[in-house]
């Protein structure tokens, strides 16, 4: 069965295109556009005109490669950007124009859900595992073996806490110490509602995680395939965290595995990896290229 699935977040788009057969998943197509939906929502608590602009932009692209492509299914879930903002009504009825289906605006929980059973999927790792998805918004964190046992998401996310305080190019001292105290809280907060210090295996998702992972194994450009299920340990973490909050934004732009629309906030998401492994007392992280896309596509095939 060839499905698709659409992943909408705070700070990007995201598709995947698979077929689906018994155990087996295998891309057909992988797409990601940063539209930056979420851009203003913890201030205004809405959706910016532009924003959902940007978004069918990028919508009617995707819906162009799935009639393409001969899909039989389609879901989209919408998640951190569209749960909060008062004038979700609008998003939701441009993307039934374009798509001709219902974004489907999930709880962070269903989020969690989807992204671990995206994840875990032939991860050959020690379980049980903590896994965590650094997204624009919110991070969700999850813990079990092969299926849930727990599951937070909280408002953290790369977007959310880079409009919040690291406002200055690079940031100042003082914002980059109110962050820090900012996720901590969060980090503990979720922490002590799911079980995440007895894991055995932290698995890291999202672009944030990705994008740290690549630049902490010194890589000449981005590689998937020499990114997914690489292993970080927490200094290779914390050096790169640092070296991204002392750089500027065209500093970390020219970097060759940046996606330039991810760095104006990677140093946010980059911290909110360190804290986590720092608080969780885990020497390392699983990156893991599989997420809630798969999640959402192995679900389409059930």
């Amino acid at each position: 069965m060839r499905v698709a699935a659409i992943d909408c977040g705070t700070n990007s788009i995201r598709l995947l295109i698979a077929d689906v057969v018994g155990d087996e998943l295998t891309d057909v197509a992988r797409r990601m556009e940063i539209v930056r939906l979420g851009e203003g929502v913890d201030r205004t608590g809405r959706l910016a005109p532009e924003a959902i602009a940007r978004t069918r932009t990028a919508l009617l692209g995707y819906a162009a490669e799935i009639a393409e492509l001969g899909v039989g299914r389609v879901r989209m879930c919408a998640t951190s950007a569209s749960r909060d903002a008062s004038n979700a009504a609008d998003f939701r009825e441009m993307v039934r124009s374009v798509l001709g289906v219902d974004p489907e605006v999930i709880t962070g929980e269903e989020e969690a859900r989807l992204s671990f059973t995206g994840a875990v999927r032939g991860l050959a790792a020690p379980a049980p595992y903590l896994v965590v998805d650094i997204g624009g918004g919110s991070t969700e964190f999850v813990t079990g073996d092969r299926t849930v046992d727990a599951a937070i998401s909280v408002d953290i996310g790369c977007v959310r806490m880079t409009e919040r305080h690291l406002r200055s190019d690079p940031p100042a001292a003082a914002e980059i110490a109110a962050a820090e105290r900012d996720v901590a809280d969060a980090v503990d907060a979720a922490l002590a509602a799911v079980p995440g210090r007895a894991a055995a295996t932290l698995v890291g998702l999202a672009g944030s995680v990705t994008t740290v992972t690549a630049l902490a194994l010194g890589l000449a450009g981005y590689d998937a395939t020499r990114i997914h299920h690489a292993r970080v340990s927490q200094e290779a973490v914390a050096k790169v965290t640092a070296e991204l909050l002392a750089a500027t934004v065209a500093q970390r732009r020219a970097l060759p595995v940046m996606h330039p629309g991810r760095a104006d906030v990677i140093g946010a998401g980059a911290l909110i990896l360190r804290t986590i492994m720092e608080r969780a007392g885990v020497a390392t992280v699983v990156a893991s290229e599989h997420d809630i896309l798969d999640g959402i596509a192995w679900g389409l095939a059930g």
